[in-house]
């Protein structure tokens, strides 16, 4: 068993809210919190698109979107949902007959623009295609593509603007005996979003996918959602997620595992806990660092791991972690394991050691928990 188990004082208690399905993957209620990231391919590249799912799906991703903006990328589409290792969820804006076509190909899920999908006529047909086959449906509010009568009515963008928008089409859904949906009400403010979503959490029990939307490249973007997520997560709102980045895909899935580990909701390949590094150091820590992130990429079970450039901290991080390495002096360091000192290990070798003890370490709990 890990050492790195969840404290009483680190608990949050998550909003309750109805299950639904998204393929295979529960969504709400007790279910994990779900991780999902968007292709930014063309969808008519099947393979490019394939392939860039797949590489999200190894990163841990649980569900992925495609756009699907016209015809020939609905019929791309049925190739790649026949080849995908995770559920597709199709993103659907202005031509309702889009999301007819995903249904009819194979999706997952249908994530539909209230700002621009159409009136309720059309959303009706999309909704029948999702219940003939079997598909979820997302209710994906934008600040940036409200209705035009909603615009009217508070002069701009706002909290208040985007949950009415949710809502008049939860009761679309609802009047349609539609029930398995999830909505977003995302927005590029963080403020404006995290109040949107406060606000809705309150007003449906239906399940939450959360994002500050166009959050911006890898390190704005980042910290624009550590920030906005991270609050409403430990208010206990959010049961999926998509860290949105002008990035690779498979950072955004990277990002989003990273803000559920550090609020201990989701537990995910090895957690390393770092230092800065300063002038005390006994080895190059950031370069260490670099290193085993490569090195241990492919371990999926969740561990943690102190790497520490000296022993003011060291020993005391180690103590909290399965596997820790503390520096020292004379070119050496000291192992820990399961939160004890072990034995030491020369700076030269010990990203090898360590690596080996984290692969050794997964082998056991995987072992452990098969049994």
């Amino acid at each position: 068993m890990s050492i790195n188990h969840i404290r009483p004082w680190r608990n949050i208690e998550r909003r309750e809210s109805r299950q639904i399905m998204v393929g295979n993957v529960p969504v709400g209620g007790d279910a994990p919190i779900a991780v999902q990231t968007m292709t930014n391919t063309l969808t008519t590249d099947i393979a490019g698109t394939i392939a860039q799912v797949q590489a999200a799906a190894d990163a841990g991703a649980d569900l992925v979107r495609i756009s699907v903006p016209d015809q020939a990328s609905s019929k791309a589409l049925k190739e790649i949902v026949a080849e995908s290792p995770v559920p597709i969820i199709a993103d659907i804006h202005f031509h309702y007959k889009r999301g007819i076509e995903a249904a009819e190909a194979g999706a997952a899920c249908l994530r539909i623009n209230p700002g621009n999908i159409g009136n309720e006529s059309r959303v009706a047909e999309v909704i029948k295609a999702a219940k003939d086959h079997n598909c979820s449906i997302r209710i994906g509010v934008n600040a940036g593509s409200l209705e035009k009568n909603l615009l009217e009515k508070y002069g701009e963008p706002c909290p208040d603007a985007m949950v009415e928008s949710g809502l008049n089409h939860i009761r679309i859904l609802q009047d349609h005996d539609f029930h398995n949906y999830k909505i977003s009400v995302k927005a590029s403010d963080v403020f404006m979003s995290a109040a949107a979503y406060m606000q809705l959490a309150e007003a449906t029990d239906a399940p939450i996918h959360l994002g500050i939307t166009e959050a911006g490249g890898f390190v704005s973007g980042t910290i624009k959602s550590a920030i906005g997520l991270g609050q409403l997560l430990w208010m206990g709102i959010g049961d999926t997620l998509r860290v949105s980045l002008s990035a690779d895909p498979v950072e955004e899935v990277k990002v989003g595992f990273e803000i559920l580990k550090s609020l201990g909701l989701r537990h995910r390949g090895v957690n390393i806990i770092s230092c800065p590094s300063c002038a005390r150091q006994g080895f190059d820590v950031i370069r260490t660092v670099e290193a085993l992130e490569q090195r241990l990429a492919h371990i999926r079970t969740p561990m943690s791991l102190s790497i520490i450039g000296c022993v003011v901290n060291g020993p005391g991080e180690a103590l909290m972690t399965d596997i820790g390495f503390t520096g020292g002096g004379a070119g050496a360091g000291m192992v820990y394991l399961a939160g004890k000192a072990s034995h030491k290990m020369s700076n030269e070798q010990m990203v090898e050691h360590i690596v080996q003890e984290v692969e050794k370490k997964a082998a056991a709990l995987d072992s452990a928990a098969a049994e």
